[in-house]
C-alpha cells in the first residue's frame, strides 16, 4: 500500500443561484455545478457537473461517490457519454449492481467474508456466494458522501464520507475522500485518501462500467484492450485468487498487445469458465505508488482512445458477465456484455495473502491512492 502523510484541500466556496420552483438550487463554482437529483429519506442526493475547456463533461453524484455519465468526443467530435449509468436516482436505489461508484471499504472479494489483523478474527456480510464483494450489504457505493467543490488546477470535486468503527463488521471508524478533477488535457483523475481509529483493510475503486461506442446497445466484444501486466492472479470456483501469480504468455489473459476482447473469451480454458468470461486481477509492470501505465481500450468504431493509469498495484478487468439486461431508468437496459470494468485496485483478499502487496492501513497513516482517465481518439488522440 502506498502511504503518505497529507492533507486535504479546503473548503471552497459556493455562489447560489436560483433556477426557479421547478428546479433546486444550482452551486456554480466555476466549471463545476450542483443540483439536487434526489432523496434517500431525509437525505439530498446532489448531482455535479464538471466541464473542461474542450467539452467533456463529467457527472457525479454523493449517492456512492459515482460517475453518473462521463462525455467524450469521438474521431468527428460528437459528444457521448463513454460510462453506463441512469438517468434517476430510483434505478441506483433498486440495486444496480455498484454502476460508476466508488467500491469500499474494501473493492473485490473477501473469502467467505473472514480476515484476521492483529491477532483477531473478524467477520463482514457475506453478499456474493461465500464471499464478501465490495464492502458487504451496505458498501461505500450505498452512502451518501458529502461534497466540497471548487476549481483547483482544474476542475475538482471532493467528496468526503466518514464510515463508523464496525460498519460492515470492519475495525476503526474511516474518513474516506475521493477527489475527481476534469483536466483540459481531456483526463478525468480519481484519487482515494483515507484515514482511520485503528488497523484496518481499505481497498477503494471505481466500478465503471465502460463502452467506448456511446451507444450502449452495443456489446463491447471488438474494443480492443491492452493491459500493462505480465502476470494474472488465477481464481478458484468462488471467484478467489488462489495466491498463484501466473504468466500470461500462451493464455488468454494475454492483453500485452492490443486484442479484442470478444477474440478469445470463449475459449475452453478452465478460468474463463470460472470466471463466466473475465474477471480476474491482473499484476500490473509498474512500481506500487508510482503513476504509470495500467491499460489502453479502444474502440475502433468511434475512434475512442481510453489510457488508465494508476499508483495502484493491480487491475481487475471484468468483461459484464453477468449483465442481465435490467430495465432502469427512461426504459435503458444494459444487455450482456454491454459494458466493461478496468478496476485499478489492490489485489482482491489480500488480507488473507500475506505475499500481496499489503492492505492494511494504521493510524497515523494515510492511504492514498491515483487513477487517471485520459481520452483521445485514434485521429490525433491517445494511443
Amino acid at each position: 500500500m502506498h502511504k503518505t502523510i497529507t492533507g486535504i484541500k479546503g473548503t471552497f466556496c459556493a455562489a447560489i443561484i436560483s433556477l426557479g420552483a421547478n428546479l433546486a438550487a444550482t452551486n456554480v463554482m466555476g466549471a463545476v455545478t450542483a443540483e439536487l437529483f434526489g432523496r434517500v429519506g431525509d437525505e439530498k442526493v446532489e448531482i455535479y457537473t464538471l466541464t473542461n475547456a474542450h467539452g467533456l463533461e463529467a457527472r457525479i453524484m454523493t449517492y456512492g461517490a459515482t460517475i453518473v455519465s462521463l462525455k467524450t468526443p469521438d474521431r468527428d467530435g460528437h459528444l457521448k457519454s463513454v460510462v453506463l449509468g441512469f438517468d434517476n436516482l430510483d434505478a441506483y436505489l433498486a440495486g444496480v449492481p455498484y454502476y460508476g461508484a466508488t467500491v469500499g471499504r474494501y473493492a473485490n472479494r473477501i473469502a467467505r467474508g473472514k480476515f484476521t489483523l492483529d491477532g483477531k478474527g473478524y467477520q463482514l456480510p457475506v453478499n456474493d456466494g461465500p464471499n464478501s464483494l465490495h464492502g458487504g450489504d451496505k458498501g461505500f457505493d450505498k452512502r451518501i458522501w458529502k461534497a466540497q467543490a471548487g476549481s483547483v488546477a482544474g476542475n475538482e470535486l471532493q467528496l468526503t464520507y466518514v464510515s463508523a468503527a464496525g460498519e460492515e463488521g470492519y475495525p476503526g471508524e474511516l474518513t474516506a475522500h475521493a477527489i475527481f478533477r476534469l483536466g483540459d488535457d481531456d483526463s478525468l483523475s480519481i484519487e482515494y485518501r483515507a484515514t482511520t481509529t485503528a488497523a484496518t483493510p481499505v481497498n477503494l475503486a471505481n466500478h465503471a462500467y465502460f463502452n467506448l461506442s456511446g451507444d450502449a446497445s452495443h456489446d463491447i466484444l471488438s474494443h480492443l484492450l491492452r493491459i500493462n501486466a505480465e502476470r494474472f492472479t488465477p481464481i478458484d470456483a468462488t471467484l478467489i485468487p488462489t495466491g498463484e501469480e501466473r504468466a500470461v504468455a500462451g493464455t488468454p489473459f494475454d492483453f500485452r498487445v492490443a486484442t479484442a476482447v470478444g477474440s478469445r473469451i470463449g475459449q475452453d480454458n478452465e478460468q474463463l469458465k470460472l470466471g463466466k468470461g473475465y474477471d480476474h486481477n491482473w499484476v500490473l509492470n509498474k512500481a506500487h505508488g508510482k503513476l504509470g501505465l495500467a491499460a489502453v481500450l479502444t474502440d475502433p468504431g468511434s475512434g475512442r482512445v481510453l489510457e488508465v493509469h494508476t499508483t495502484q498495484p493491480g487491475l481487475q478487468f471484468y468483461s459484464g458477465n453477468f449483465m442481465n439486461g435490467k430495465p432502469s431508468g427512461q426504459g435503458t437496459v444494459y444487455a450482456y456484455r454491454t459494458g466493461l470494468c478496468l478496476e485499478t485496485q489492490h489485489f482482491p483478499d489480500s488480507p488473507n495473502h500475506a505475499a500481496f502487496p499489503n492492505t492494511i492501513l494504521r493510524p497515523g497513516e494515510t492511504y492514498s491512492e491515483k487513477t487517471v482517465l485520459h481520452f483521445g481518439t485514434l485521429k490525433g488522440g491517445a494511443t
